[in-house]
């Protein structure tokens, strides 16, 4: 007869806590028996002999891209619908965007939008259908609406954009007809235009880098997080959401589930109460406040910081010493002109940012990093071709600038052009993969060499599918 072998909790609680650090999944004690269960079916994959081996060896280390994917596809659910929780899509359709297109009609800049934690996509789907009935031309307007999630394999899926009958539990007949075509095998296939205005991509919320020009995470209008705190430990959560607050511009909202409302976790906002739902907003300057129904609502009572007082410093004897030379100061890097542009840009002011971008490029013009820079400005601004210009300058001036492959393969991906973005990939993977692991690259933001080569790794590999689905 077999006997289930314990695992000793002292391996349970470090699993827990790697996998709070690793992934910023939250496993407490009264979930270790849904922990053990999950990572037992996951120990097959890793060909490990028994789960004990299996938490041994997984905490020994930094996961890699593939254990993450692995894990995640054990670990996090993904459970949604069209429409999900639909008073936040009511409100959202009457009362945030057509502020914003009103907005982005009057400025000509673009509209951003993040679905963080986008599950296999009826979330940003959701959005685009939205934004669809609000404008209808909405594929042709400057319109971003990013969708990242850590689970690679619902990010696949979301991609393909086919879904069953489950999806739709919650949503009417006609939105089924208008937007998707009807497989043969009984699914529903998102039609063209709409899968057209989502970008997909692989991010870990608790260990990527965020908000950031290079992962196009940064100046967000709205950020949908929802259903994804809730599985966060409290100090994870509160780094999440700080990250989260950076990606906004002043006045963009994050959205979150109903479940997940806090006045702790999201101090730093102005809670902003509507019928039957709080969003929170990003306000300049001041104490939180509480908004109803679009209105001010009086100040919360919360004490200003005030330093410590301190003793009285006793006189100190002075005395007489050689003159000591002074070192002239060095230029403040942080009123360049490219640092400039770059804090101009991770605030959505392109226009601004341009205008630095051009100043540093007249102060020097051999340096790449500015070219890059204009490059990822132009890129946003939907300028490609104008783009992949600056970034084969910068690769000009610099042969081993890693990003600058990785953006410029980016950049023939999204004009069609594969082979050449194949080839550009090839560059960037052999470059990073030159660099010790841990080290951060140049104009990254905190991204290390071995976190880009897993990136382009995938990249690869989604690039290898498509091929063998097309043929």
């Amino acid at each position: 007869m077999d006997m289930k072998v314990a695992t000793p909790d002292v391996l349970l609680s470090s699993l827990s806590e790697f996998l709070a650090a690793q992934m910023g999944l939250h496993f407490p004690r009264e979930r270790w028996s849904d922990l053990e269960r999950e990572v037992a079916a996951a120990a097959s994959e890793f060909e490990m002999a028994d789960l004990e081996s299996c938490i041994r060896w997984l905490v020994s280390a930094p996961l890699t891209r593939n254990q993450i994917e692995i894990l995640a596809s054990h670990l996090t659910v993904g459970e949604t619908y069209f429409f999900r929780e639909k008073r936040t899509f009511e409100v959202l359709e009457a009362n945030i965007l057509p502020e914003l297109l009103r907005a982005r009609g009057e400025t000509g800049s673009p509209l951003r939008i993040w679905s963080a934690g986008c599950c296999t996509g009826e979330e940003p789907y959701s959005i685009a259908m939205l934004l669809d009935r609000l404008i209808p031309d909405a594929a042709k307007r400057n319109i971003t609406i990013l969708a990242t999630d850590i689970n690679p394999g619902f990010v696949r899926k979301a991609a393909a954009g086919v879904f069953s009958e489950w999806s739709f539990r919650e949503t009417p007949d006609w939105l089924r007809e208008r937007y998707f075509n009807r497989r043969r095998d009984g699914r529903f296939e998102i039609k063209p235009r709409i899968r057209k205005m989502v970008t997909f991509s692989y991010l870990n919320l608790a260990a990527d880098v965020y908000p950031s020009l290079w992962n196009n995470t940064n100046a967000m209008d709205v950020i949908f997080c929802r259903n994804v705190l809730m599985y966060f430990g409290a100090e994870q959560a509160r780094q999440v959401v700080a990250k989260l607050r950076r990606s906004l511009i002043d006045g963009g909202w994050l959205i979150t589930s109903p479940a997940e409302t806090s006045g702790i976790l999201f101090l730093a906002f102005t809670a902003v109460e509507f019928p039957g739902v709080f969003f929170y907003r990003r306000m300049a300057g001041g104490a939180p406040r509480i908004v109803v129904a679009g209105h001010r609502a009086p100040e919360l009572d919360v004490a200003p910081w005030s330093p410590p007082k301190e003793a009285p410093l006793e006189p100190v004897q002075l005395q007489e010493t050689e003159p000591v030379a002074i070192p002239e100061p060095k230029p403040d890097e942080s009123e360049s002109p490219r640092h400039m542009a770059r804090t101009c840009a991770n605030q959505g002011k392109l226009a601004e940012a341009m205008d630095w971008c051009e100043k540093a490029i007249a102060s020097d013009k051999l340096d790449p990093a500015s070219h890059y820079l204009l490059a990822t400005i132009r890129q946003e601004q939907g300028q490609g071709d104008a783009a992949a210009q600056s970034l084969k300058r910068a690769l000009y001036l610099d042969p081993k600038f890693v990003l600058a492959h990785f953006a410029l393969g980016n950049c023939c991906l999204s004009q069609g052009r594969h082979r050449e973005a194949e080839r550009h990939f090839g560059n960037a993977l052999a470059l990073a993969q030159a660099r010790p692991h841990g080290e951060i690259l140049p104009e990254a933001e905190g991204l290390t060499a071995g976190r880009l080569v897993e990136i382009i790794m995938s990249v690869q590999s989604s690039l290898l599918r498509g091929h063998k689905g097309s043929a």
